[in-house]
């Protein structure tokens, strides 16, 4: 079929409802509000899991056994280190938004892989590793390289949760702490073909290597329409200001049209089943660090926004996710990479799923414009 040929079929605008291929990595019911990855609850991951675990649950199928999970673990702890010429390149682009500087250092990394253009399967597991025990390390690297620190070298006894709060601060955190960010990196590690993982796989279809697939994926999270409701919740929370405030602010909010972020989602008609876990995790924090407040504030916002539930409109994960971020001291412009550091492996599960059985990946256009026009040689125009 060529894109002429196009107007015989309808439109799908964004894709909406269209199935592009089949899937074993995760099931979104948006109806009933389930997810599971590879047929297990995301309740049960979220209550009983670690990061680690399910990056290898995603990547391989099953669950670990104690041996392959101390085997799994000592390989990401091993791959936290980033070579010089990356550390050099964040320093270069030290002034630029984190999630630039995340795109472009994974691009420099690329140029220092050794298995770069190896497309083996072994070969991108290995990878695979790389990518998501330097995210965090990246991340973590660059906030304080701009704030004029140098970077914390990462500690082998930290789970990758907790080693990110330790590069990022230079403090080891306390356990509650880093089970918060566990929790949130579990909850984000894949959810279908949204744009980003859908960006990564069309970048894969065209058999480009793992590294620029990733690149593809950074650059569609960046976008405020994917990944910044979390930043924009905790900037709507801090404008509230007290709980008091916030059935007139949003009300007022509504009035003017203004969309109210960290509800509503392109699948689920429910509450997002993720949502709860950092609703605990919001309120535990808060109550431990001495600020309720900001758990106030938004309890308050999503009860202003209750009768929106009805038409399903209702909270989604990152609706509480910014205030667990904001109570642990993490810098509001980098709520986004924060989820790229949680979304990696399951943008690393879509890839090698995609090169399973490989199809280019290739929509058509239906063609809106002029046809036959005249040209006019350019002597002639005026």
């Amino acid at each position: 079929m060529t894109e002429s040929t196009a107007t015989h079929q309808p439109i799908a605008r964004g894709l909406r409802n269209v199935i592009i291929d089949k899937t074993a990595l995760c099931l979104i019911d948006g109806q009933a509000g389930r997810l599971l990855y590879r047929g297990y609850d995301i309740h049960d991951l979220a209550e009983q899991s670690t990061f680690e675990e399910v990056t290898y649950l995603l990547w391989h199928g099953h669950l670990p056994s104690p041996s392959q999970l101390e085997q799994f673990n000592a390989a990401l702890v091993a791959a936290r280190g980033l070579p010089d010429s990356a550390i050099e390149v964040i320093r270069q682009v030290r002034t630029a938004h984190p999630m630039d500087a995340l795109r472009t250092a994974v691009s420099a990394l690329a140029a220092s892989d050794p298995d770069v253009n190896d497309m083996s399967t072994e070969a991108n597991l290995r990878k695979g590793i790389r990518l998501t025990a330097q995210t965090p390390t990246i991340v973590a690297a660059h906030h304080r390289i701009r704030i004029g620190e140098e970077p914390v070298a990462p500690d082998p006894d930290l789970s990758l949760a907790a080693n990110f709060l330790y590069t990022l601060h230079g403090q080891r955190p306390d356990p509650e702490a880093a089970r918060a960010i566990d929790v949130d990196l579990i909850l984000h590690a894949e959810h279908g073909s949204n744009a980003s993982s859908f960006a990564a796989r069309v970048t894969a279809s065209t058999l480009a290597d793992l590294h620029a697939a990733v690149v593809s994926a950074i650059g569609a999270l960046k976008g405020p329409r994917h990944g910044g409701a979390a930043e924009a919740v905790m900037k709507l929370a801090q404008e509230i200001g007290e709980p008091e405030r916030a059935k007139a602010f949003i009300a007022q909010k509504r009035e003017q049209g203004d969309k109210i972020m960290g509800f509503g989602h392109r699948v689920y008609r429910v509450e997002d089943p993720r949502a709860r876990h950092m609703r605990d995790r919001a309120r535990e924090l808060g109550e431990k660090l001495g600020q309720p407040k900001w758990f106030r504030i938004l309890t308050a916002i999503q009860e202003a926004m209750s009768p929106l539930a009805e038409r399903g409109v209702s909270v989604n994960v990152d609706f509480y996710a910014g205030a667990v971020y904001y109570l642990l001291g993490i810098p509001e412009d980098v709520f986004v990479p924060m989820f790229a550091i949680g979304r990696m492996p399951g943008w690393i599960g879509q890839v090698l799923e995609q090169w399973e059985d490989n199809t280019l990946i290739r929509p058509l256009l239906d063609y809106a414009g002029p046809d036959n026009l005249e040209y006019v040689p350019l002597e002639r125009r005026v």
